[in-house]
Order: structure tokens, then sequence, then C-alpha cells
């Protein structure tokens, strides 16, 4: 978030958050969509989540707040606003801070299993 202390983190990544931006599966990691950075790495390289419609096939790809991302998780579709970069993967509270939900989950939009 804005006011965290981003001086103890590794000089590339408090130079991108500086500049506003971050690595998508940093980000994706941070705010708490995947349990792993290697998890959140996969999807982002996987060509199934879209960056403002457009689709991303790189985990090096950078979000800035207000960009929108979509993308399958579990049964459902996530719809996402980035509202805040973070320099390190916090509690969920904090972690929820980082994003708004276009379009919570519902049972009815729900993934058919095939």
């Amino acid at each position: 978030m804005a006011d965290q202390d981003i001086t103890s983190l590794d000089p590339s990544d408090a130079a991108d958050i500086a500049k506003g931006r971050l690595r998508l599966d940093k980000w994706l990691w941070y705010a708490r969509f995947l349990k792993t950075r290697s998890q959140a790495a996969k999807l982002a390289g996987s060509g199934s989540l879209r960056l403002g419609g457009v689709p991303v096939s790189k985990p090096s790809q950078v979000v800035k707040v207000g960009d929108v991302l979509t993308f399958p998780l579990g049964a459902y579709v996530r719809v996402i606003k980035v509202k805040a970069l973070a320099a390190r993967r916090g509690p969920a509270p904090e972690a929820q801070a980082l994003y708004e939900d276009l379009d919570p989950p519902t049972p009815e939009a729900r993934l058919p299993r095939g």
C-alpha cells in the first residue's frame, strides 16, 4: 500500500512501486488470489488472464492502479479492478484493500463443469 516503507524491498521492486507499477504475478499473489507466487505466475502466463480486455501471456506484465483484470479462478470468472499496489503479502484485510471486485462470485455465475 502507499503508506508502507518500501526501502527494505528488493531495489527493483521498490523502483517499480515508486513508479506506480508492479509485476502481475506478484500483485495476484500479494492480493491473495493464489496461494503461491508460482501459481500466480502460471495463471499470468497461461493466456487465460486478460488485462484491460487484452490476453496476457507473461507473468512479468506490469499492472497499475485502475487496471481491470479478468481471469478464471476455481469455478468462477473474476473481474477485478486494481485499487492499490502492495510492497508485501499481508493479511487478508490488507490484501482485500488492493482491489475492487467488479463482479462478485454468485452461485448463478458458476462455470459449467466440463
